[in-house]
């Protein structure tokens, strides 16, 4: 009886530490892809205001180049060189749109991800960043499947 209950104890215990390791690296993954989107949205909030209007020519449909990920390896950039306790450090890709209803503002898609210490733990999140003049629009979501 005692050895029962201690084997179902150990089994336990076991199943809690790989939760709360796989809690873990989820918070880091997501921790390091909320920080690497927070930079990007600076950097284009910045460099916004030196820019023309946007180019008539983009597609009004929203950007799907985040979901290939030879172009999302390609225009990616790391905001940080690297994230404490991370695989890779946190990248991100910034796609200018035109909004179909909205000519005169510019919007971009920014894409983050980020990453645990395996591959596997990654997390994905986008943000919709519209600027008309003065104004700029902050439209957050999270990923819920990995495009690839």
């Amino acid at each position: 009886m005692m050895l029962t209950t201690s084997a179902a104890w150990f089994e336990t215990s076991l199943a809690a530490a790989r939760g709360a390791s796989n809690v873990r690296d989820y918070l880091q993954a997501f921790h390091a892809a909320d920080s690497a989107l927070t930079l990007c949205a600076r950097s284009v909030v910045a460099a916004a205001a030196f820019e023309p209007q946007p180019v008539a020519s983009l597609s009004p449909g929203e950007p799907t180049q985040w979901k290939h990920e030879a172009a999302f390896e390609a225009g990616a950039v790391a905001p940080v060189a690297q994230w404490p306790g991370s695989l890779r450090a946190p990248q991100c890709l910034i796609e200018a749109w035109r909004l179909g209803t909205r000519a005169d503002a510019r919007a971009y898609l920014l894409t983050s991800r980020g990453f645990g210490r395996t591959r596997e733990s990654q997390v994905w999140l986008q943000m919709e960043l519209v600027i008309a003049g003065e104004r700029i629009e902050r439209h957050w979501r999270r990923v819920a499947a990995r495009p690839f």
